[in-house]
Formats: structure tokens, C-alpha cells, sequence
């Protein structure tokens, strides 16, 4: 039998299914829909996950849901109540505002209920920061693991901090509803010009280029003592929390802005405020972990939520604590706890054994030669046949050695917010103006942004020093001289100034086919080295299908597309 995990149905929605050894299927609806996000019921990410374990609802034992709408709307309204007095009308309009949305989450299930043939019993709704705490545990390779979660909030929470053990998770502290750093973090991407709940990743790339110069600012605001958990200080803000988190004058003051003048900061100014919330986050995470491993004993750290996205953030707690051993869950955020669910339902039977610890993420849809060709014929693209792995692998250096850039499409597509070498853009990062022209002709992004590189296994000591979590590129690796050397004409583009570089570790038993370009590369270049970015138009999510794919190679600057074993390349 199988179990369905589905996200909390508010944003960035996702199916997960699990079988009787591992999951088989797992997709984000806003791919599958060709949109940044989707709130709702996801209702062809589900039809997907059926299709491809070849099942029917008949098939489907429970539907695991991350949520509990009624237990957040109880939380978050007993904190509105209690700050009532000091913001009357803006509490009244927040608190119905929150009891019409928990009549969509409830409508939600009814929905959910029927699909799955009427039955109540079959779809269960679960703590939405235990599905976090969950997808990491049973995803590392940790029999025990001190577990910590993060997040804007979900069932009124905004983090919990839980002991895993076994098949057992047991939860030992909670972060209460509204302290949060994701919601910081939110409302200081906003601050800087960019948009909230979607560009956060640009305020953490952006720290790169300013001075921490306000992050005792930051730590003020963000918790009340050395080591304690994260705990925000009103006076920072409007209306104590009553409706949405906006700085108050206090914060204005301290930063030596004035509040009209926000969208008109200069350059040096913004990066240096997300220095300085960068550093701040980063010391009170990981003196909080740092806290809590000394107070349980724990050696192994599992983490999970949208915040611990933050490569720079997972770095300082991987440097700053005293963990052997730290596992981050690729797909931190909400579209994570998917899994989380599916994982949670599947140790409520008794005796059920804990099932292999994640390898990699290609749980999406993939496509054969055949399905490819009809779209390009469809299309009338020119294209050539390479009738051999070998070939394919050829043709593909031959033009990365060139300069080229190269769309990769193969297998199945990546879960989760990063490509890992299925949905990838490739190249060489030794070629003249490689950041400039994946910036300007293809990606269209922000310069601060730095480009990942993709390595071997068996070639990253003599280039980097990294962790475990660099398989996932969840992480930052430290340049060795050897990389130093190879990328000194163009360091500013993959290293950045305290030499950190993000990367990902690729093993030949997780992702064979992109191993062996890479040692190819490594045959015919300087080294086995990629740049590897996400293979998408701007603005648009990962490509999943072979018409995604041909769309965004003739939109884009892209030089080349491998699909399957099709060559299309401009002239």
C-alpha cells in the first residue's frame, strides 16, 4: 500500500508518495503549473504521483496532510487576544482575516476526502512543524539527531526543537507564534526592494557585498539573551504583532534611516543590511543550537524550514557548533514537509522499520527518447542524434569546452528549489565571461548572485573543503589554493571573499550520467569542474517537460540543449 504526503496547502504546494521502501514519486504543482507558487489543493502533482507508481486511489492506505488549520487558528488567536488591548482594530481585522482562511483550509479537506472515496479516516492532517522535523530525520542517516525547525510559521508555530530516535520522534520545545527570524528576513527583503516571500535568497547573496555594520541591531530585535532561542522585541516593531510585521520607529532610528526614505536606499546601504541580518541570524541560530547540543548531549543536528534554505546560514552553524554530525533537509521550505507527512503517517503503525536515508531528489516526471522526439518534431526543431551515452557525453564537452552554454535535460526532474544535474544550465567556469553572459543573455539576474560549481566525489579534496550537506548544495565549501589558482581571473564570480563557494558534490551512485560529464570535463579541462545553475526563463520555475525545455532553450541565450540524446544548438 501506499501513503500520500501533501505540503500545508497554503503556498508552494506539493505531492509526495510513498511506498513500501521508499518515496517514488514526489512534485511541486507550481512546476507542473509553470508558476513560482500555488496555493491549494495540488491536484496534478497528485495525478503525477499515481501515474508513475502505475496506482489508483484504491491503492492510496492515507492521505498525510502537514497541517492542522483548527490547532492554528486556536494558537494564533489566543496570541491576538492577548494583544488585543494594545492594537484593538488592527487584532479584529487580523483575526477574522485568519477565520476566513481557515475556512478555505477546511474546505480544502472536504475536498481532499472526496477525492480520496469519502472515507474521513484516510486523510489525516499532522503538525505542520513536525512534518518539518520529520523530513530531515528520516531523510539523514542519523539513528539519533537533536532536530530544530525554523520557519515564517505554520499551525501557529514558527519552529520546535525535538529529539529523534529510531523510528520516534519526540518534541521537547516549541517556537512560539509570532517570533520569528523567517519573518525578519521576509519583511528585510521587502525593506531592500525585493519581494517578500519570494526573493529572499537575493538579501542572503546581497550580504556578500556589505558590512555587518547593524547586527547588533539585529541580535537586539531577534532574541533576548546569548544562547536563548529566538524571541522578537516589540519595540522594534508596529502594533506589538497585531497584524503584519512592520518595523517600527525604533528600528529606523537605530539604522539612521528615515522610514519614507526605504525604497530609496543606496547600493551600500541595502547590502550592508543584509550583512548585518545575515550575521545576526547566523549568531543567534547557531548559539541557540550550540545551547541546546550542551543542555541534550546530541553529536548529529537535523534541520528543516524555510530559513535553513540559507547556505550562508547552514555554513555558520556547520563552523559555529560543536556537531559531528549535521543533515539539512534539501527541500527545507514548505514544499518539503510533503515528505515530512508521508514519512510521520508511516511510522504511526507500529514496527514499521525506518526506510533508506535520502540519496538524491529526481522524484519528478522524466521523459524517453520517443516523448522527446515527438516534441521536437512537433516544434520542427533541427536536431541531431547522438546514438550513444558516449556521444552524448562528447558532443556536450566539445561545446562546454568551447564556451558554450549547455541546457541539460535528463532523467528524471529534480524536487526541491535547486538543480542537481538533471534541469541544469552547464559551463565551463573557465571560459572568457561566463558570469556575464549566463547574467546578462540567460538568467537575467542580480551580479552579487554567485553561480554554483558541480564536482566529482573523488576530485573535491584537492579543490574544496566541504561537508556532507554539499551533496544537496545546501551548503558553502571553502576554496583550497588549487581552486584559488584555477579561478583567479575570475574569483569574484564563484569565490567570494572569505573564500567560501557554493557547490555541489555529485557521487556516481546518485547522479551517474552527470558524474561522468563532469570526469570527462575533467579529461579535456583544467579540471572536473561545472558551473551548474537552474535551468529555467526568469521568473518562471525549473523546466520539467521536453516542450518546457525547447521553449526555454529558443527564449534564452542558451547556446545548446541536451535532451535525452537530441542535440539542438544555434548557430
Amino acid at each position: 500500500m501506499y501513503i500520500l504526503g501533501l505540503s500545508a496547502l497554503s503556498h508552494d504546494s506539493t505531492a509526495a508518495l510513498l511506498g513500501p521502501q521508499a518515496i517514488v514519486a514526489a512534485i511541486e504543482e507550481g512546476k507542473l503549473a509553470r508558476t513560482r507558487s500555488f496555493a491549494g489543493v495540488p491536484h496534478t502533482a497528485i495525478r503525477f504521483c499515481m501515474e508513475r507508481a502505475g496506482i489508483s486511489w484504491k491503492d492510496v492506505e492515507q492521505v498525510a496532510v502537514a497541517m492542522q488549520p483548527g490547532r492554528a487558528w486556536v494558537r494564533e488567536s489566543l496570541d491576538r487576544i492577548k494583544r488585543a488591548p494594545r492594537a484593538p482594530v488592527s487584532s479584529v481585522y487580523h483575526w477574522n482575516k485568519a477565520f476566513n482562511a481557515l475556512g478555505h483550509k477546511l474546505s480544502d479537506f472536504r475536498v481532499l476526502r472526496r477525492m480520496a472515496g469519502g472515507a474521513s479516516s484516510r486523510v489525516m492532517g499532522l503538525d505542520h512543524q513536525l512534518c518539518h522535523a520529520a523530513s530531515a530525520f528520516y531523510a539523514s542517516p542519523f539513528d539519533q539527531a537533536l532536530i530544530a525547525t525554523l520557519d515564517e510559521q505554520g499551525d501557529g508555530r514558527t519552529g520546535l526543537v525535538a529529539l529523534g530516535q529510531g523510528q520516534s520522534i519526540r518534541e521537547i520545545k516549541s517556537v512560539s507564534y509570532p517570533h520569528s527570524l523567517a519573518r525578519v528576513f521576509t519583511q528585510v527583503t521587502k525593506l531592500l526592494g525585493f519581494r517578500p516571500h519570494s526573493e529572499e535568497h537575493k538579501t542572503q547573496w546581497l550580504s556578500l557585498a556589505g558590512q555587518p555594520v547593524f547586527s547588533d541591531v539585529f541580535v537586539a530585535m531577534l532574541r533576548r539573551s546569548p544562547g536563548g532561542e529566538p524571541h522578537l522585541n516589540g519595540k522594534f516593531f508596529r502594533n506589538d504583532f497585531a497584524g503584519d510585521l512592520d518595523f517600527g520607529a525604533e528600528f529606523y532610528r537605530r539604522l539612521g534611516i528615515l522610514e519614507s526614505h526605504e525604497p530609496h536606499l543606496d547600493v551600500k546601504t541595502r547590502a550592508n543590511i543584509a550583512a548585518s541580518l545575515q550575521k545576526a541570524c547566523s549568531s543567534v541560530v547557531s548559539e541557540w543550537l550550540e545551547s541546546l547540543r550542551r543542555q541534550t548531549g546530541a553529536s548529529s543536528l537535523c534541520l528543516a524550514g524555510g530559513l535553513f534554505l540559507n547556505a550562508l546560514l547552514v555554513t555558520a552553524v556547520e563552523s559555529q557548533t560543536g556537531f559531528q554530525n549535521i543533515f539539512v533537509q534539501p527541500a527545507a521550505g514548505n514544499e518539503g514537509t510533503s515528505l515530512g507527512a508521508a514519512w510521520l503517517a508511516w511510522h504511526q503503525t507500529p514496527g514499521r522499520p525506518r526506510l533508506a536515508p535520502m540519496s538524491n531528489q529526481f522524484w519528478g516526471p522524466a521523459y524517453s527518447n520517443d516523448e522527446i522526439k515527438q516534441v521536437l518534431d512537433n516544434c520542427k526543431a533541427n536536431y541531431a542524434w547522438c546514438d550513444s551515452e558516449d556521444r552524448k557525453i562528447h558532443e556536450a564537452v566539445k561545446l562546454l569546452q568551447a564556451g558554450k552554454i549547455v541546457a541539460w535535460f535528463q532523467g528524471a526532474a529534480e524536487f526541491g528549489p535547486r538543480a542537481l544535474g538533471n534541469r541544469s544550465l552547464l559551463a565551463s567556469p573557465t571560459a572568457p565571461y561566463v558570469n556575464e553572459n549566463l547574467n546578462d543573455y540567460v538568467k537575467h539576474r542580480e551580479s552579487f548572485r554567485p553561480f554554483a560549481l558541480a564536482i566529482p566525489k573523488e576530485d573535491c579534496d584537492a579543490y574544496f573543503e566541504c561537508s556532507a550537506n554539499a551533496r544537496f548544495m545546501t551548503t558553502m565549501a571553502r576554496a583550497k589554493s588549487k581552486a584559488r589558482e584555477l579561478f583567479h581571473s575570475s574569483a569574484s564570480g564563484f569565490i567570494t571573499p572569505e573564500g567560501l563557494v557554493r557547490l555541489q558534490v555529485v557521487a556516481s551512485e546518485d547522479n551517474p550520467l552527470f558524474w561522468k560529464l563532469l570526469k570527462r570535463m575533467g579529461e579535456k579541462a583544467a579540471a572536473p569542474i561545472l558551473v551548474n545553475t537552474s535551468f529555467n526563463l526568469f521568473g518562471e520555475p525549473l523546466v520539467i517537460t521536453p516542450r518546457d525545455a525547447v521553449r526555454s532553450f529558443y527564449c534564452s541565450g542558451t547556446d545548446a540543449l541536451v535532451a535525452g540524446n537530441f542535440l539542438l544548438a544555434k548557430r
